[in-house]
């Protein structure tokens, strides 16, 4: 949830050693959220086959693998409003080539220039514990049930789930009060998700099936254009499409 991004921005900097990087026009080397690998360590990974299941269900009911975190890599960035971002690099990559697909396609919006930013991604199992931690002494165990995902059960511990906002004209739209008053720019942004391999994780039409209400701006990184069209043309939730 937005309301805690800078919270969880400042533990997950305090956990992770990065350099940040700003905007889609380079990238930082691959950055480790737990412990960093060596190259040769890396390599046998991938050999042997990796944790990382691109079309893993995190949910309030699938917990995050073993392992996930060790193996998972992350590109660093910075965002307009100088939070650092932790996002899987093929994820990453992929939001780069939509955020510029959808930023061409909004030239000439009748507001302003648009420009796409990260919110949030990749949040550690951690610190999701000190938000529950935190949350729970400053608005009690009932607010925390409703709006606080378990730790070890957030979607956003996987890095594959991405959270977005916009500026219009240089003006950062971030609250999510504010993000719904633009309909027209996000559906701008889920009719071209498919092409790059994303989803819109929490649809309207599928509250009862995540347990999420509907967030125009949570995507969730698939790495199959096909799989992500598929899922978007039957009109159905990750859930749903694998069954569980």
């Amino acid at each position: 949830m937005k309301k805690i991004r800078f919270l969880v921005m400042l533990l997950a900097a305090a956990m992770i050693f990065a350099f940040p990087l700003a905007g889609c026009s380079k990238q930082s080397e691959s950055e480790e959220p737990a412990e960093a690998e060596t190259e040769t360590e890396a390599e046998t990974t991938e050999e042997e086959g990796s944790v990382i299941d691109y079309m893993v269900l995190v949910n309030q009911s699938n917990q995050l693998p073993d392992g996930w975190e060790e193996a998972l890599e992350t590109t660093t960035v910075t965002n307009s409003v100088g939070d650092e971002v932790y996002v899987e690099k093929k994820a990453y990559e992929a939001y780069c080539q939509l955020k510029e697909a959808v930023e061409k396609d909004l030239e000439g919006y009748e507001k302003g220039e648009v420009k796409f930013e990260l919110d949030s991604a990749y949040r550690s199992v951690a610190a999701q514990q000190k938000i529950v931690d935190e949350f729970t002494e400053k608005y009690g165990e009932d607010y925390v049930r409703k709006y606080v995902a378990v730790p070890g059960y957030s979607e956003h511990h996987t890095g594959l789930a991405l959270d977005l906002y916009f500026t219009i004209d240089g003006k950062d739209v971030y609250e999510n009060e504010d993000l719904v008053q633009y309909p027209d720019i996000w559906e701008a942004v889920h009719a071209r998700l498919p092409e790059f391999g994303f989803i819109l994780r929490f649809p309207e039409s599928g509250e009862a099936i995540t347990g999420y209400a509907y967030e125009p701006w949570h995507i969730r990184y698939l790495d199959s254009p096909e799989i992500a069209k598929e899922i978007t043309d039957k009109g159905v939730t990750l859930e749903e499409y694998l069954g569980k």
